[in-house]
């Protein structure tokens, strides 16, 4: 799944995000992981946030957060994946990044993906990070894991993605703007470019 990763990631092209509209610009990694089972499966790392952050408190989200000035979105997921996750990654681990996409809370997000390919403990940081992770990659590029509802604000279709085939709650659901990230990251890894500008968001991502 690595080399399958790698090969998916070259050559893409992707869509940036001018940050004149006022935007603020953030970075989250997709951190592409073995799953330690006896499936030989690679799956990604998602979070549950704290729910004592100000923002998008209890809500599930990939690493990362804020650009700092004199950082470049792969230095904001290299450093936020060691604050949150006290995970050691290197610009080596990095294997492509994903279109900008732009939230209903004033971010323009992009998306890093790390193939972390040595067994790392993680230490999740009780003042950011509620939960982890592990979930496989077959649970985003299955059929049927991407869902559709028409935005009540006109705008484009707000994506959710299930986890599970058989969804007995919203925590088996994950939303845009995450989902659509990751929605864009299984389309990469099928064989197809879709682009996630078009995608709405629900109104609970304002907060």
């Amino acid at each position: 799944m690595f080399d399958r990763l790698r090969v998916a990631c070259t050559g893409f092209e992707r869509e940036q995000i001018d940050c004149a509209r006022g935007l603020t610009r953030a970075a989250v990694g997709i951190v592409v992981v073995d799953m330690e089972d006896e499936t030989d499966e690679a799956g990604f790392l998602l979070t549950l946030r704290a729910a004592s952050l100000r923002a998008h408190a209890g809500q599930y989200a990939l690493p990362g957060g804020r650009i700092d000035a004199g950082e470049t979105a792969v230095d904001t997921v290299i450093r936020e994946c060691f604050e949150e996750l006290g995970l050691v990654l290197s610009h080596d681990d990095v294997v492509g990044v994903l279109d900008d996409y732009a939230t209903l809370s004033g971010y323009a997000i992009t998306p890093v993906v790390v193939a972390m390919t040595a067994t790392q403990a993680i230490a999740a940081n009780p003042h950011e990070v509620a939960g982890v992770y592990r979930i496989a990659l077959r649970a985003i590029t299955r059929d049927g894991a991407a869902r559709f509802r028409a935005n009540p604000d006109s705008g484009g279709p707000i994506l959710s993605l299930a986890l599970a085939e058989d969804v007995s709650g919203d925590y088996d659901v994950i939303h845009a703007p995450t989902a659509a990230i990751l929605f864009q990251f299984a389309e990469l890894l099928s064989g197809r470019t879709t682009r996630v500008s078009g995608f709405g968001q629900p109104a609970f991502a304002r907060k």
